[in-house]
């Protein structure tokens, strides 16, 4: 057969199986075809590493930290973005290498190593709950200060230059900062110790003073909040006081503050009726009297030149004299009580606590003289009522009001009330006169004003309260007087002796002190 028409025979139709193929002719070779993408692929490159790895090292297991890396679920844009996965995946395959180690090293043992320093997974780059590590438990707290750098004992670091001493201004800047951590902790500072802050030293001794200053004021404010009486409050000593009245059944409730002075905090309660021989009224006036000593310091002349209380005033403290204002009050309405001038009645005293009668009407207090509104035929019958009450507390109670005006008189059922008699003073005082003469200014000028024609001059009310019938033609003249009277009147006590106590026969209620 010629070989040409072998060769021919497969074009020349279907045939054979056999016939499609030469057995004696060479095999073709196979051509894989492969893409440019494919070729490409992070993650045939990433198989093919692996592949690689398990070859060589059999033994090692992989370790799978997180999400593979694939080009459908992450950008591969960017080739810093490919970096920084890389050196992610790195990391994380080193520090489960050094766990690895720990584990190998510490064993069972109690005492164990960690290379805790040495690990490179960031916080925020894990994403497993046993990769995550608490920034505190670092060495790089971005809130920690750093610490400044020491000046060696010669004073001076470097050479040349750049040589640097104890008196460097960023040196110093910085210790100043390190040394804000010092101050008091209600003293904020802020998050500026950790920014590298330099503060100057003018600054830094400014700062330290005004820390100095704001803890020691808040010493002196906690102090005071728990040992005095403020405004419309009441320290924890003095609600204990109010409450063992009210446990006691003395009073019933305490409603509210109902006025407010320098000197003390009056209360409205209504009363009980638990008492010894003593009826106490439906509705009571809680007078606390005020245990800081800022208004009582510049007000003792009233009560250490009073002879009844001149030898107790030098043995006590400042705070215990507080309470003897209290004592000194009720005494003094015990005395204008047994004389029937009209005042609170004294229900008891308790320390600084001094319970009175209300004068009002339901929770309501009686409106002070300079706030009613009276006719004149009103305005008169106070006038003359005033008059007497004032020749009455001179005579019969041998007291001098010493704080007597429209402020200190409450208008109620058609007549006139005295109170706030604390500061009140015996006429035999070293200043007693002088006391009486400026009540009888104040109660002249005021119904003067109002229009009372009957009204005396101050001179005249003096002379008509006191009876001594001082002449003068002008106010100096007759002030001279009045204090050679009382110097006359010193001199003749301190010859024969102070003028004995009369609290024997005032019938007082009795004093409490726990």
């Amino acid at each position: 057969m010629d070989p040409v028409e072998v060769a021919a025979a497969p074009d020349a139709g279907p045939g054979p199986a056999w016939q499609s193929k030469c057995p004696w002719g060479a095999p073709n070779p196979t051509s894989i075809s492969c893409s440019l993408a494919d070729v490409m692929s992070e993650q045939l490159a990433k198989e093919l590493q692996l592949e690689e790895e398990n070859a060589a090292f059999p033994d090692v297991v992989a370790v799978a930290e997180g999400p593979f890396i694939t080009g459908e679920n992450i950008d591969t844009s960017s080739d810093l973005m490919l970096a920084q996965m890389l050196q992610m995946e790195f990391d994380r395959e080193y520090d489960a290498q050094l766990r690895r180690e720990e584990k190998k090293i510490n064993g069972d043992s109690k005492v164990s190593i960690s290379f805790e320093n040495y690990r490179k997974v960031h916080p925020y780059d894990s994403d497993s709950s046993e990769d995550e590590v608490d920034w505190q438990d670092t060495r790089h707290d971005p809130y920690r200060a750093d610490k400044p750098t020491t000046t060696p004992r010669k004073g001076f670091i470097g050479k040349g230059k750049d040589i640097t001493t104890k008196h460097d201004e960023v040196v110093c800047g910085r210790k100043n900062t390190a040394r804000m951590e010092n101050f008091a902790p209600e003293f904020q500072v802020g998050d500026g110790i950790g920014m590298d802050l330099k503060l100057s030293n003018q600054v830094f001794n400014a700062l330290k003073q005004h820390a100095y200053s704001e803890e020691r004021r808040s010493a002196r404010l906690h102090e005071k909040k728990e040992h005095s009486t403020a405004e419309k409050a009441v320290d924890p000593k003095t609600r204990l006081l109010l409450y063992k009245m009210v446990n006691a059944g003395m009073l019933e409730t305490i409603t509210g503050c109902i006025s407010t002075g320098k000197e003390s905090v009056v209360f409205h309660a209504y009363g009980g009726n638990a008492a010894e021989d003593k009826v106490i009224p439906p509705e009571c006036a809680v007078k606390v009297f005020k245990t800081t000593l800022n208004e009582f310091k510049n007000r003792d002349k009233y009560i250490k030149d009073d002879y009844r209380f001149k030898d107790r005033f030098s043995k006590l403290n400042p705070r215990k004299i507080i309470r003897m204002w209290a004592e000194k009050e009720m005494h003094n309405l015990t005395r204008m009580q047994n004389a029937g001038i009209p005042c609170p009645q004294v229900v008891i005293l308790k320390k600084h606590v001094l319970v009175m009668s209300f004068i009002g009407q339901d929770q309501v207090p009686a409106p002070k003289l300079k706030d009613v509104t009276l006719s004149n035929e009103d305005m008169k019958k106070a006038y003359h009522q005033i008059l007497n009450m004032m020749q009455q507390l001179y005579k019969e109670c041998n007291l001098v009001h010493a704080d007597l005006s429209e402020y200190n008189m409450l208008w109620h059922d058609g007549k006139v009330w005295l109170i706030d008699v604390s500061q009140s003073v015996e006429p035999t005082h070293p200043h007693g006169l002088e006391f009486l003469f400026r009540d009888c200014r104040n109660v002249s000028q005021f119904f003067q004003k109002a229009g009372v024609a009957e009204a005396l001059t101050e001179r005249e009310l003096f002379n008509a309260v006191s009876g001594l019938n001082i002449t003068a033609d002008n106010e100096v003249d007759f002030q001279a007087e009045i204090e050679a009277l009382e110097k006359m009147n010193e001199d003749h006590v301190q010859n024969h002796g102070k003028k004995l106590s009369a609290f024997s026969s005032d019938g007082d209620p009795p004093i409490y002190d726990e």
